[in-house]
């Protein structure tokens, strides 16, 4: 199959999943909730308009133009894929099978209902993938390389047991906003989008503020009241109940809205429904912070560098931006 073959397969999926009927979405949204009460239907169709967004034609021809994606001899790639949010393993699926290689999957059991049913079309529109494709249930075999996605600890077993396999392993990484003090409202608001969307799960979600000293945090919290529905979910209002207890009976200060929660502390990765916050004196104070946590930030969002992601925007990422920063096609072109 060559790569123009693989492009209109994966643009087909794409207007596919742009014209899906409301009562094909419900349906879909509906397996995937029952699956994993995370999933509601608002997150489900954010990562849908995700997953959309990478299979433009125009941005997947640029994509793919950067590198030599016509293998003499396709290799089997497992992937390991993570459930926290929706979909989120789809980007290696994609990067892999665009690249002309076969995918081995593990699916998380978080979330085994959404990509089949990519792939159940993906197939129907190019059938040559269904020889590209292999589900496993149990354990990975006769593989050549490796993309796993999980938690710190499971990366530690990753690591031992697919050390001799070309890999990229990928742990735990969060995302920080970095508030100059001068932000206008709408951006602020807009702050809102990449802490509450996916209920915080993602690692592309903010889950540490670095503010001036001095800064008034009340502010933050009165810019999100269109978020405030969020606690009506009941696994998350478990989450906020259960932080805001700890942290009364452990008499630690914090700001409270009535559906998040912001702690001063210096740690990077907050729990679901609260938002650390840490204070920096100038820029030289503010660049030792986040050079001490480098290696976790998957996104620093904010209007100023070294930000890099503007506000709002740290969950719509293109389909060049790569998680942890690794080139995944430039991995798997060169097996």
């Amino acid at each position: 199959m060559t790569l123009e073959q693989r492009i209109s397969a994966f643009v087909k999926l794409g207007n596919h999943l742009s014209n899906l009927s409301q009562e094909g979405f419900e349906s879909l949204a509906l397996s995937a909730r029952l699956e994993n009460p995370w999933f509601t239907e608002a997150n489900v169709k954010r990562s849908l308009e995700g997953v959309t967004r990478y299979l433009l034609d125009d941005k997947l021809r640029e994509w793919t133009s950067r590198y030599e994606l016509n293998p003499a001899q396709p290799k089997t790639v497992a992937l390991v894929l993570a459930g926290n949010i929706p979909m989120v393993g789809f980007h290696d699926l994609l990067s892999v099978l665009i690249s002309g290689h076969r995918a081995q999957l593990k699916f998380s059991s978080k979330d085994s209902k959404l990509i089949p049913y990519l792939i159940k079309h993906l197939i129907w529109f190019e059938p040559t993938f269904e020889k590209m494709i292999e589900v496993k249930e149990n354990k990975l075999e006769n593989f050549d390389a490796v993309i796993a996605t999980g938690s710190d600890n499971s990366a530690r077993y990753f690591d031992y047991y697919f050390s001799k396999y070309p890999n990229i392993i990928r742990k735990n990484r969060t995302s920080c906003v970095v508030l100059n003090g001068h932000e206008p409202t709408e951006n602020i608001a807009a702050l809102g989008e990449d802490i509450f969307s996916y209920f915080g799960l993602g690692c592309r979600n903010v889950s540490k503020a670095f503010v001036p000293e001095g800064y008034d945090l009340t502010k933050l919290l009165s810019a999100w009241d269109s978020y405030k529905d969020i606690i009506h979910h009941h696994k998350y209002c478990n989450n906020y109940d259960y932080q805001k207890s700890i942290l009364l009976v452990n008499q630690v200060p914090f700001f409270d809205n009535g559906f998040i929660l912001l702690q001063q502390n210096d740690k990077l990765v907050s729990p679901i429904s609260v938002l650390y916050y840490e204070f920096y004196k100038d820029q030289t104070d503010l660049e030792t912070k986040l050079n001490r946590d480098a290696e976790k930030i998957q996104c620093l969002v904010g209007n100023e560098k070294p930000a890099n992601v503007s506000f709002g925007s740290a969950q719509y990422p293109d389909v060049w931006d790569y998680a942890d920063n690794v080139d995944t096609l430039k991995f798997l072109e060169k097996l």
